[in-house]
């Protein structure tokens, strides 16, 4: 039942939208009727589905070369503070910028994403299956990476994303089935550069796309997650290991946010940790 409420959060936001616009333009709606359809479309939309029991999948990284986690399962979970959209054990992926701000700035100017290190990096499969859903035409936006950008972003940016749907929030993305029947999400990937599509069998390191900037994002990186089912808000997170890894035993500041908590996955990247992917 929760996961068949789940799947349509974005229909019960915005049907709360339209109750909320309606109490205003049509005062004479009884308030016994409004106050709780407004209320349980409100709760329907923040219905998440079960949790998995499935303990880590091994996987092959989805990056090649020296990056760096952040929001990480490694550090806790869920990793984006939110189950929704199937992210609790989610990360995002970024390459070290060494001319990187060590702080947020309040300037509100934005940087093209081609200016980022990791635009454009290629984007490989963690496992052999089948695309179940690939989408490649949004555009690459500009950097939300200062205080008044990153404002923006979280409040009438992130409402219209919600309210847009799961595509608006991934941006460009490839959903994989896995043969163990887990589903693999890359998302916030290069306009024009998903070279996948439904239906076609992909290999372990197969190329699928570009690491981009579409979709809810701050700045370019590759937010990848393991899934229970190939609807994001229909799915619950699974947790990943992954091999090939060798870390820098270094850590990057910017994205350093403490020691792991109780509920980290044990040898996954954490916070801020630099690696390099695909060692042998």
């Amino acid at each position: 039942m929760k996961r068949a409420i789940a799947r349509h959060q974005t229909l019960w936001l915005r049907l709360f939208v339209l109750a909320v616009v309606a109490g205003l333009v049509l005062p004479s709606v009884p308030w016994w009727l409004d106050l709780p359809v407004k209320a349980l479309l409100l709760i329907f939309a923040f219905v998440r589905p079960p949790r998995s029991p499935l303990a880590p999948v091994e996987l092959s990284p989805p990056v090649r070369g020296r990056w760096v986690a952040i929001n990480s399962p490694g550090t806790g979970a869920p990793s984006h503070g939110v189950r929704a959209y199937g992210q609790t054990y989610a990360v995002d992926l970024l390459q070290p910028s060494p001319d990187a701000p060590a702080t947020i700035g309040w300037s509100p100017r934005t940087r093209a994403p081609q200016s980022f290190p990791c635009f454009g990096a290629p984007v490989l499969a963690m496992a052999a299956g089948t695309v179940v859903a690939a989408t490649g035409g949004r555009r690459d936006h500009r950097s939300r990476h200062t205080w008044p950008t990153l404002a923006w972003m979280m409040t009438g940016e992130a409402l219209a994303r919600e309210l847009g749907g799961v595509s608006w929030i991934l941006g460009n993305h490839v959903i994989v089935r896995h043969d163990d029947g887990t589903f693999a999400a890359y998302a916030h990937l290069r306009r024009s550069s998903v070279l996948v599509r439904p239906g076609d069998a992909v290999a372990a390191g197969q190329r699928l796309a570009e690491v981009g900037n579409s979709g809810n994002t701050s700045e370019p990186h590759l937010h990848v997650q393991l899934m229970d089912d190939p609807r994001p808000t229909a799915a619950a997170g699974i947790p990943m290991r992954w091999t090939a890894l060798a870390f820098a035993g270094e850590k990057d500041p910017r994205w350093s946010t403490g020691d792991p908590k109780p509920t980290a996955v044990p040898g996954f990247p954490q916070n801020g940790q630099l690696f390099e992917a695909g060692v042998r």
